[in-house]
């Protein structure tokens, strides 16, 4: 009997090697390559483009007969979702969907799955972790019936291949990735041989049919998605779903997109028939702020194409260590580090021996650097006792020299400021400068600031 062939694979980037190394040749990861057995040689079967040529043959193409355009595309019934997706699901499209476990993966596609099947497009659930009653269970709860959605529970990717090509969708979600296995591979699914085969088994089928796929994809204690790195490689958008689970609302955002912009982000709510979209998300993050107290400033963020209103919240106290510690929580933190240094040199308000706690109320995670005077008023907002005012709003870059530098999009974010009842903006000089004419639009006092410290006299009075 012939001995099974075995190779090292990376964990990471899929680097292939005939021994096993500490560090990979290919990413320089260490501890990431594994051992997996070798596939016989048999290759994996083309389904054949629709409407052209044979099954297993695809011919070329000229460019100007090649179908493109918004006609491609197909709405989710989930305006949320469009947003993150660029407009809605591609045809022929491999889209993964990952995030943590309960985190309201499977509810919310199955929400999609009721959304498109009801505009008269066929949709195929395969679940490869609950069994077709359980699924029918959760459909219930969220109040899916009489619409064209198949189940199948199934884990075996020539099952879930025959099952696809017969029943024909339009769409297909496969929950999850990790539970799929090629048994020509002959090793447990969820390894870095299975999931990369079964992937690109499912990418074949997705282009050739131009069925649209999605994946749900698990995530490891690290935060990222459990499988070789070549996974979010070979899809086309990769998504996360994020939140907290002592808060009720969940950020889906888009990491990968080669269809859509991956500045995008949908809110949504989680409860108990489901996932609700959040109209505005600034009203739901404002919600529960409580105005005239120290430390608490609200900064308008821009993510990708809309504004969202956060609270930033600071709290700074004597330290009872040696050492003053620093923490920062939905904020960059080293970015959080580096501008309480700023009002230590430039400002001079002597935060060496002060314990500086910075939080974005609700939990969103803030990367845009506008939001970098709005942590600097509330740091000294905090350090100083003295509350900010309840109807401004703050926002711009701060460089290492205390000067304000301008960002994009002020228009934007003042006027959705307006719109939830603020007066004041305190922005930076060279925004205000090139925004004259449009300032009378809006019912509310703009305010230009070139330093650090201007920003503290107009939003602290001192």
């Amino acid at each position: 009997m012939a001995k099974e062939k075995t190779r090292f694979f990376c964990k990471e980037c899929g680097q292939e090697s005939l021994k096993w190394m500490g560090r990979c040749p290919g990413c320089d990861a260490w501890n990431s390559l594994v051992e997996e057995k070798v596939a016989k040689a048999s290759p994996a079967p083309r389904y054949g483009i629709q409407g052209q040529g044979a099954p297993g043959r695809s011919a070329p193409v000229h460019i100007d007969a090649a179908e493109a355009g918004e006609s491609l595309r197909f709405s989710t019934g989930i305006q949320e979702l469009d947003r993150v997706l660029g407009g809605g699901i591609v045809e022929g499209s491999l889209t993964l969907l990952a995030g943590d476990p309960g985190i309201g993966k499977s509810t919310l596609l199955l929400q999609v799955a009721e959304k498109i099947a009801a505009q008269g497009r066929t949709v195929l659930y395969i679940s490869g972790e609950e069994s077709i009653q359980q699924v029918k269970m959760r459909a219930h709860r969220l109040g899916v019936r009489d619409v064209p959605l198949y189940l199948l529970a199934e884990t075996d990717i020539e099952a879930m291949s025959e099952a696809i090509v017969k029943t024909g969708p339009k769409w297909v979600v496969v929950d999850s990735i990790q539970t799929a296995y090629w048994a020509t591979l002959g090793s447990a699914p969820g390894n870095v041989a299975q999931v990369r085969e079964c992937a690109a088994h499912l990418l074949r089928i997705a282009k050739d049919l131009s069925i649209a796929i999605t994946l749900v994809g698990h995530v490891t204690k690290e935060g990222s998605i459990a499988g070789p790195r070549v996974l979010e490689h070979m899809v086309d958008a990769v998504l996360y779903l994020e939140g907290e689970r002592n808060y009720p609302y969940r950020v889906l955002r888009g990491v990968k997109n080669r269809f859509g912009s991956t500045n995008e982000l949908g809110i949504f709510e989680m409860r108990g028939e489901g996932m609700a979209e959040v109209a505005n998300p600034s009203a739901f993050f404002l919600a529960e702020r409580t105005q005239g107290v120290a430390g608490s400033v609200v900064v308008p963020c821009l993510e990708g194409t809309r504004t969202v209103l956060v609270e930033i919240q600071a709290l700074v106290t004597p330290t009872a260590f040696g050492q003053a510690r620093r923490m920062a929580t939905g904020l960059d933190y080293n970015r959080t580090v580096l501008l309480a240094a700023v009002l230590d040199k430039r400002v001079g308000l002597h935060l060496g021996q002060q314990d500086i706690y910075v939080n974005v109320a609700g939990g969103l995670k803030i990367m845009e650097p506008a939001a970098d005077l709005g942590v600097v008023v509330a740091i000294a907002s905090g350090w100083r006792n003295r509350s900010a005012d309840p109807e401004c709003v703050v926002f711009g870059e701060v460089g290492l020299t205390g000067e304000v530098r301008a960002v994009a999009h002020l228009e934007k974010r003042v006027k959705e400021a307006a719109k939830l009842g603020f007066k004041r903006c305190i922005c930076p000089q060279q925004n205000r400068k090139y925004w004259k004419d449009a300032i009378d639009t809006v019912d509310m006092e703009v305010i230009g600031v070139n330093t650090v410290d201007e920003a503290l006299v107009a939003a602290l009075g001192s």
